[in-house]
């Protein structure tokens, strides 16, 4: 592998680093096109812990946004699903 993939796989471990990340993503496998709100709510964090580690999914291109009017919705890649899998098969 070169450099430049090196880095790219860090990005993705990063992403996932993080309890609440892999709720955030499970919680898009099972509803897709959620709204920071509705994952606050869905999870029982507040706002802005929400909302960064959002940030940080879409950074490593596990989690996409898409403009819905005035609210942004979120649902995983095809990348975020692939790592779903691997997690869910972790068990």
């Amino acid at each position: 592998m070169d450099k430049k993939r090196y880095r790219s796989l860090e990005q993705i471990f990063k992403g996932i680093s993080n309890h609440r990340r892999i709720q955030i993503i499970d919680a898009l496998d099972q509803t897709p096109e959620l709204s920071v709100s509705d994952i606050t709510e869905k999870l029982g964090i507040n706002f802005r812990t929400a909302s960064d580690h959002i940030k940080k999914l879409v950074i490593s291109g596990i989690v996409m946004k898409r403009s819905d009017g005035i609210s942004i919705r979120h649902a995983l890649t095809k990348r975020g699903k692939e790592i779903l899998k691997i997690c869910k098969g972790l068990d």
